[in-house]
């Protein structure tokens, strides 16, 4: 998912397309959400570990 938004940002930024800009900061930071509560030790979606 991390990897999603940071796509989405550099087509975002090279096309000019605000609305791809905007999905991937919203990618990113869902991204970093789920990688902070799996590493923390939550379970998160039903599973242990969140890469």
């Amino acid at each position: 998912m991390i990897i999603l938004g940071i796509v989405l940002l550099v087509v975002g930024f090279l096309t000019g397309l605000g609305i791809l800009w905007t999905i991937g900061i919203v990618l990113v930071v869902i991204g970093l959400i789920l990688w902070i509560l799996g590493g923390v030790g939550h379970a998160v979606g039903g599973r242990r570990h969140y890469w």
